[in-house]
């Protein structure tokens, strides 16, 4: 029989009492037990300590470009807090916002990496602000991706943070941004200005193909190329949730186009999720959404509105490019317990209609109409830009300058 050293025992003796001890509290007010080094008591305090970052924004149009902002900035982290620019600060730094604060904050705190919002954070960090997001919020480090921030005098908005040593930088989302998606829009509106007999289709293309487009007449456009957007597997695979619906789930279907993906969409998808435990979305591919909208929709293509979809903390699952018309094989194949539709929408006279979409659904005593919590629709978002038509032109000059040095200057940043 092989003995066993008695120093073997002891020392396993001591580690059994010390992690006992640690078990039953005895380290209290930050004093380790006796016998158990400072040192290695601060290694076991940091890993129980979660790491807070910080990232800010406008969040003016809240597009998947933000969100994937979001995710990487969460991956640094163990809990994200986000800072939401008040109007009066756009205004002052970047000129008027298309979304109001109100609209603005429900579409941060629908987004699954978000867990903490801050309401009126300054556009600038400044020493105080700072010594706040580290005192009270117990922030560790400040995050922002690599295009630059600077402000009106021509500072680097993040210099404070930078000196501190408590920066750090993700990379920004390739093909979109704020001042390209307005800049979309106000194409649209230039191009229904140029000519009523224009075929309008081409520009069509380009929403869905990613196409630039500049206006050769003489007159000053948005010079925002209409999308970047490189649409890959992966990123698809870094907005989904991963899980499917367990054996008994009540399975809610909701469908559409989900274009400029705004407020409304985030609160009639919070309604629905709430019927079920798991919400299934359909979105429907441009070529559908251009028939029932009209050639200048979708503003978003496919693949971006669905990476919208999915950023938000209410949808478990999403269809990419799903039928007009819900039927009963669809119903099978994804076990849909009910199917749902908003009274808000662009449009609600699918139910007039000769083929209406959702007969099947309703012959199964399985559609419902939810009241929509609020009154806005991607028209009412087109309208906002249309009416400050000028304001917004101004803006995205100034911007679209910006976005050209960008990527006229960009390097590869690593870790997305």
């Amino acid at each position: 029989m092989n003995k066993i050293p008695s120093t073997y025992l002891i020392g396993g003796a001591v580690a059994v009492a010390v992690a006992v001890g640690l078990y039953l509290g005895v380290a209290k007010n930050g004093i380790p037990p006796e016998g158990l080094g400072l040192t290695w008591w601060r290694k076991i305090n940091k890993k129980k300590k979660a790491v807070r970052v910080y990232m800010d924004g406008c969040f003016d149009m809240m597009h998947y470009g933000h969100c994937n902002a979001l995710r990487q900035a969460r991956a640094l982290g163990d809990q994200l807090v986000v800072g939401v620019v008040s109007d009066a600060e756009i205004i002052a730094n970047k000129g008027p916002p298309v979304t109001p604060l109100h609209e603005r904050m429900i579409m941060v705190k629908a987004v699954k990496w978000v867990d903490e919002v801050i309401c009126d954070a300054p556009y600038a960090i400044t020493e105080d602000f700072m010594k706040k997001l580290f005192d009270e919020y117990n922030i560790d480090y400040i995050i922002h991706g690599d295009d630059p921030c600077v402000l009106p005098d021509g500072t680097d908005a993040y210099a404070l943070a930078k000196k501190a040593g408590r920066y750090k930088q993700i990379k920004r989302t390739e093909g979109v941004s704020s001042t390209d998606i307005v800049g979309r829009m106000l194409l649209c509106v230039r191009e229904r200005s140029v000519s009523d007999n224009q075929n309008h289709s081409s520009l069509q293309r380009q929403f869905s193909h990613g196409h630039g487009q500049k206006f050769e007449d003489g007159v000053s456009g948005t010079g925002t190329r209409i999308s970047h957007f490189l649409p890959t597997s992966r990123r698809i695979v870094q907005f989904s949730n991963g899980k499917g619906p367990g054996p008994d789930a009540h399975i809610v279907y909701i469908d559409g186009a989900f274009d400029l993906f705004h407020a409304g969409h985030v609160e009639i998808l919070r309604v629905a999720r709430e019927l079920g435990d798991f919400l299934l979305v359909g979105i429907h591919n441009d070529q559908t959404v251009s028939a029932k909208r009209g050639v200048h929709r979708p503003i978003m293509n496919l693949h971006e509105r669905s990476l919208s979809v999915l950023a938000c903390r209410y949808v478990d699952e999403v269809i990419i490019g799903a039928p007009w018309e819900v039927s009963k094989d669809m119903i099978t194949t994804f076990n849909i317990s009910l199917v749902v539709h908003g009274t808000v929408a662009e449009s609600n006279d699918f139910q007039k209609e000769k083929d209406n979409p959702y007969a099947v659904p309703i012959s199964m005593d399985i559609f419902k109409v939810l009241g929509s919590p609020l009154d806005i629709t991607t028209t009412t978002i087109i309208r906002r830009i249309v009416a400050n038509h000028e304001a917004y032109q101004k803006r995205n000059e100034k911007k679209g300058a910006s976005e050209r040095r960008y990527y006229e200057d960009k390097t590869y940043v690593s870790g997305d």
